[in-house]
């Protein structure tokens, strides 16, 4: 399980400056056994933006959202929901985010923050990946992760290391993960994201909070890794 916290309404929207219509879209994977998303949570969007004066044009809920095939054909057959949105609301794992970014033509911004787990980590059919940071930035990255795409981590690119091609300086079989970026923001028309500094990571962020401590999700997550840990 990958688990995760909401963050701030007051974040979300202002997360989704200059989109006039948005999608929701909620994972029933993760997010449930947190008790951060599914159908409440939804509905709780959905009159958060319409008071922010956001519009929206339809929602859904996934049951694992980090499978791209499956986010591909259920958002298919709301294609008449999804075309006008001008971002696509994820509440999910960042991992979900960078699917849903990567299979559909919208700008995809995290409604929640992945949180780490004593390094035990879920497990999902792609090549998403998640840091678990605690602190999303997949809003002004166009849905690209740079802490698990960029060899250095770098929270503001590009390095200065990237050859003519493409690749990165730290490794030549992988494309500059903040060139891919780049190209995303521009296919998305949003460039201007790509100035903005981002502050340096709060690794304090990373820590599971006394709430998530004090619930059933965490004894079972820690009594299994260490039962894993144990058989090895």
């Amino acid at each position: 399980m990958n688990p995760t916290e909401r963050k701030p309404n007051e974040e979300i929207v202002t997360s989704l400056a200059g989109a006039k219509q948005v999608f929701i879209l909620g994972c029933e994977g993760c997010p449930i056994g947190c008790e951060t998303g599914g159908r409440p949570w939804v509905d709780e969007m959905t009159a958060v933006l319409s008071d922010a004066g956001i519009g929206v044009t339809g929602s859904a809920l996934i049951d694992m959202i980090c499978n791209k095939a499956i986010v591909g054909i259920h958002l298919g057959r709301l294609i008449d929901q999804v075309e006008p949105a001008d971002a696509i609301l994820v509440g999910s794992c960042g991992v979900g985010v960078q699917a849903v970014g990567n299979m559909v033509g919208r700008r995809a911004v995290p409604a929640m923050d992945t949180i780490s787990l004593s390094d035990h980590q879920g497990l999902w059919p792609s090549e998403e990946r998640c840091a678990h940071c605690g602190q999303c930035m997949l809003a002004e990255t166009g849905g690209l992760c740079p802490i698990t795409l960029c060899a250095k981590s770098l929270v503001n690119g590009i390095c200065g290391g990237t050859g003519d091609d493409g690749s990165c300086e730290v490794s030549s079989d992988r494309r500059c993960g903040w060139l891919m970026i780049y190209e995303r923001l521009e296919a998305l028309g949003r460039l201007d994201d790509f100035k903005r500094f981002q502050a340096p990571k709060d690794f304090r962020k990373r820590t599971i909070s006394d709430a998530n401590r004090r619930t059933i999700r965490w004894a079972l997550e820690v009594s299994q890794v260490e039962q894993q840990t144990a058989d090895t």
